[in-house]
């Protein structure tokens, strides 16, 4: 099975969440600049900024394809206890990928909210839901 992960994060915290994921599943993380072709499944880590997703994040899950990905499984960070899978969802335009159902949220630290999230308790449940999604689909 082919898996990767690729993120985009202004401050950091959504990074930090994507190299925890890719550590656990053994493969790299890669900001949404590098190229995704060929994945089974795509983890996919954003924000919520004002209410959105980054204008980056959409042209880059507007251009997805099913020849580069098979599924999508969101993960986001917030300073609120808000998921981008809705906005992600939205923005799919090849009726192929396959958006996960279950994704993850966890706070990120924004000027004085949340102040040092996403902290190792986040990070390792971050482990476990990516653990979680693929052993799923193994079975």
């Amino acid at each position: 099975m082919n898996i990767q992960v690729r993120y985009y994060s202004r401050g950091g915290n959504t990074k930090k969440v994507a190299e925890a994921i890719a550590e656990e599943l053994g493969v790299e993380a890669f900001d949404i600049t590098h190229q995704v072709e060929g994945a089974d499944i795509l983890f996919l880590g954003n924000s919520m900024y004002a209410f959105t997703i980054d204008k980056n994040v959409k042209k880059f899950v507007q251009a997805l394809t099913v020849k580069n990905t098979k599924e999508i499984v969101n993960f986001s960070t917030s300073a609120s206890d808000t998921s981008t899978h809705k906005k992600v969802n939205k923005n799919i335009k090849d009726p192929k990928i396959k958006l996960n159902e279950e994704h993850f949220s966890v706070f990120g630290e924004f000027l004085n909210m949340n102040k040092g999230r996403p902290n190792e308790d986040d990070l390792k449940a971050a482990k476990e839901f990516a653990r979680k999604i693929i052993d799923r689909l193994e079975n």
